[in-house]
């Protein structure tokens, strides 16, 4: 039997006197024409952006608190970065290979933008991988810590321009050429298309793209999942928080920064589902 983790409308049978038409301006379930929809448009996308932007903003200053006794805080630390890695290469091939295709075709304007766009992708994915240099030897030696954060915000800030890019020029275009309802880019496309890759998990994915989420926005997005993400999202996001948190925590042991949030603790990402 499915799972719906949102209540679902129950069809009502007209009234007497009425031909059974729809009343202007509400749909067949009841619900008005201007109501919510249902899904978030291009969530996978802008759930992307906005993970990338919080991680990249506390990686920095949790590399600057390393200690030189915390061998595992500084290998969780690196697991963690080369996951934000990873899922931004997974991020820019679903853009390259999945939705640049379309826009091109149905917006033939945009062209120049999206070949400019394409290869910022492989110039950024070449700096993230010249950064994850840095930062493994960082882990290890918390004297080269600060300048290895400095030369991950300099990353974050050229990201930023890029993220901005898409979502101011590209995106509102995206809306008007790409048909309501439709699933192109959004979070079920994501995770099928990381079930399909050799890289992160889709627990992991889920998990580190909803962290910091309103719950009501959260059951919506879970709704555009299959019913066994659904099944397993509560057992995935308990094991998450208790095994990031200490990322994220001061040297005393009190937790800092944003609640809930972080990366590995012991487990390491990889293993959210088990």
């Amino acid at each position: 039997m499915p799972i719906h983790l949102v209540p679902q409308p129950v069809p009502t049978v007209p009234a007497q006197g009425q031909s059974g038409a729809v009343p202007l301006g509400v749909d067949a379930y009841g619900r008005a024409a201007d109501d919510e929809p249902a899904t978030l448009r291009f969530a996978g996308l802008r759930l992307v952006h906005a993970a990338l932007r919080r991680d990249l903003a506390r990686l920095p200053n949790a590399l600057r608190l390393l200690q030189p006794d915390e061998d595992d805080k500084g290998e969780a630390l690196l697991r963690h970065w080369n996951f934000v890695t990873a899922m931004l290469t997974c991020h820019h091939e679903q853009q390259d290979t999945r939705l640049w295709p379309i826009v091109r075709r149905f917006a033939p304007e945009l062209r120049l933008l999206l070949n400019w766009l394409e290869d910022d992708h492989h110039n950024l994915d070449h700096s993230f991988t010249r950064v994850t240099t840095l930062v493994r030897i960082a882990s290890r030696d918390t004297g080269s810590a600060w300048p290895v954060a400095y030369a991950m915000e300099d990353l974050a800030a050229r990201l930023e321009t890029h993220l901005r890019i898409e979502e101011r020029q590209l995106l509102p275009r995206m809306e008007r050429v790409v048909a309501e309802g439709s699933r192109l880019g959004g979070l079920g496309e994501l995770l099928d298309l990381l079930r399909l890759a050799d890289g992160p998990g889709v627990a992991d994915a889920l998990v580190w793209l909803l962290e910091g989420v309103e719950p009501a926005s959260v059951e919506r997005l879970l709704a555009e999942c299959d019913d066994d993400v659904a099944r397993n999202w509560p057992h995935w996001h308990a094991t998450y928080q208790r095994c990031t948190s200490p990322l994220w925590a001061p040297a005393d042991g009190s937790v800092g920064g944003v609640a809930g949030v972080g990366s590995v603790g012991s487990v390491g990402l990889g293993s959210v589902a088990d």
